[in-house]
């Protein structure tokens, strides 16, 4: 039986005024252009900042009988008071826990800070899980459901009241169970990939996906325009490089599927699909969920939000912030979405910013790797726009055709560069070459020694060097099992399983390097 008190907050949004709500977000829109003309989003320095989001498994601890070990890691559900024991966020599922990092100046300091707040908070949190038969794990998407369900009976389980859907394992968001049961703009409730189909009454299966979202706070508001130029035509290398969703849970293939199916015709990064086909609608409209045009003004940044499909027009809440001001445009941002978009907001005036959220890539196997790729991907910004590269000449359709071919193929893809000389390259090594190199760059620019760079960008180089994604890793480890007689279950789960005894020992101190090297 769905919870009455959420079905009514549900029908009460649905009922709301959405044309008074859309009128208030071009008001605000409005005012908001006026405070960045004003310069009041406006800093003096360049600053980073992090989203990191995990889903919770099984941890076995048969000396306390927690977990049997048959149970290792199945989805387990994250009760809401561990939850905010461990200062942690809930996210779209019940298994979900977000991280999100204080904002730090891009420096040497700023970057460290940045990589200590998230080894120490989430040190902190394991030490609570643990002893409750659980762990935390930074990937793309889960592959083993919660013990004695399926994950199409996970995903899919709701009740249905007054017509409104409520899915039974999400969290109990007005908001997520909203984007449902919108009037206003329909959405796809599907997944929809090679050999893998489920169709769904509430948005539950984008909880099958988790990622880390890097951020850079640009120092002047109006150059962002050419900050997401750049950002638009590094994703599809990032996104390449970091690959971390080869699989799905087994039991959402379709009848017939083989683990040979699964590899060859499966994609390297499936969180970029279950995004898509789960929150656009199945038409021709362009879809709440894509590769984003230019912005050629902040003004165009602005109208995108304006003028996107309205989704939820819930109520605001507002919280003493210098952003309540455009509370209802900060409200419709949230169902935004982008794989790169920019955000203007602040809870003051001194600390309001404009930045970029960077949201094509998956959870990574350790916390070095993360805060490695958030220290590519600020050094790219502050490098490339620093010397006017010449990529950002590459045409918008080649970028968006690079970064859908790097969702299919990884660091197979046919990627189209171009390097510093003004060259094209489709070479892996050219591609890489030029992109480390800039982001190194950028990052001595702001003033990091050798030696803490490498730290970041070392692990990257030797994905490129050995021809490693984490996505690869995987696949690799579920052809031998599917080699020794494992069918597709078994295959999946002994590479997924694979996957946590090694990020149990790397987690926090260690790197994807170190998987490749044995």
């Amino acid at each position: 039986m769905a919870d009455v008190d959420l079905v009514e907050d549900v029908i009460a949004v649905q009922s709301m005024d959405h044309e008074a709500f859309s009128r208030h977000v071009a008001d605000e829109r409005d005012r908001l252009l006026e405070a960045i003309e004003a310069g009041t989003f406006d800093n003096p320095q360049a600053s980073v900042g992090l989203e990191y989001e995990f889903y919770a498994v099984a941890e076995p601890d048969a000396a306390e009988g927690r977990s049997p070990v048959s149970e290792d890691g199945r989805l387990m559900r994250v009760p809401r008071r561990l939850l905010e024991m461990i200062g942690f966020e809930k996210e779209l599922g019940l298994h979900n826990a977000e991280l999100s990092t204080s904002p730090q100046p891009l420096n040497r300091y700023g970057l460290r800070a940045q990589e200590d707040e998230v080894r120490s908070r989430l040190a902190a949190a394991q030490e609570v899980t643990r002893p409750e038969g659980m762990t935390l794990v930074s990937d793309g998407l889960w592959t083993i459901p919660p013990q004695g369900e399926t994950a199409a009976e996970y995903l899919t389980s709701a009740a249905v009241e007054d017509g409104v859907a409520i899915a039974t394992n999400m969290s109990e968001s007005v908001r997520y169970h909203a984007m449902a049961n919108s009037d206003l703009a329909a959405v796809g409730l599907v997944l929809d990939a090679p050999n893998v189909s489920l169709s769904a009454e509430t948005v539950m299966p984008e909880s099958l996906i988790t990622s880390i979202q890097p951020h850079y706070q640009v120092p002047q508001a109006r150059d962002l325009p050419e900050y997401f130029a750049y950002a638009l035509r590094i994703a599809a290398p990032l996104l390449a490089l970091c690959a971390n969703s080869p699989f799905f849970p087994p039991d959402l293939y379709d009848d017939g599927t083989t683990v040979e199916d699964a590899i060859a015709e499966g994609w390297a990064e499936h969180r970029i699909a279950v995004f898509e086909t789960v929150l656009n609608a199945p038409s021709d409209t362009a879809g709440k969920v894509r590769f984003p045009r230019e912005i050629e003004t902040v003004e165009d940044a602005l109208d995108r939000v304006v003028e996107d499909e309205l989704l939820v027009p819930e109520p605001v809440e507002t919280h003493d912030r210098y952003d309540d001001e455009f509370a209802h445009f900060r409200h419709k941002h949230g169902s935004f979405w982008r794989w790169v978009r920019p955000v203007f907001d602040g809870p003051s005036a001194a600390d309001a910013n404009a930045r970029i959220e960077f949201r094509p890539i998956s959870g990574q196997p350790t916390v070095r790797d993360t805060v490695g790729v958030a220290a590519a991907f600020a050094g790219l910004l502050v490098q490339l726009t620093h010397v006017d590269h010449p990529v950002r000449r590459l045409e918008w359709d080649r970028a968006y055709d690079n970064f859908y071919a790097a969702m299919r193929e990884g660091l197979d893809a046919d990627l189209l560069w171009i390097t510093e000389d003004g060259h094209e390259t489709r070479r892996i090594d050219g591609i890489y070459g030029d992109l480390l190199g800039h982001a190194r760059a950028g990052l001595e620019r702001k003033g990091l020694p050798d030696a803490q760079i490498e730290g970041y960008l070392e692990p990257l180089r030797r994905r490129v060097e050995t021809r490693t994604t984490p996505a690869s890793w995987k696949r690799d480890r579920a052809r031998s099992a599917a080699a020794d007689g494992a069918d597709l279950q078994e295959a999946i789960w002994t590479a997924q399983r694979a996957y946590f005894e090694r990020q149990r020992a790397t987690l926090l101190d260690g790197s994807f390097a170190e998987w490749i090297e044995e």
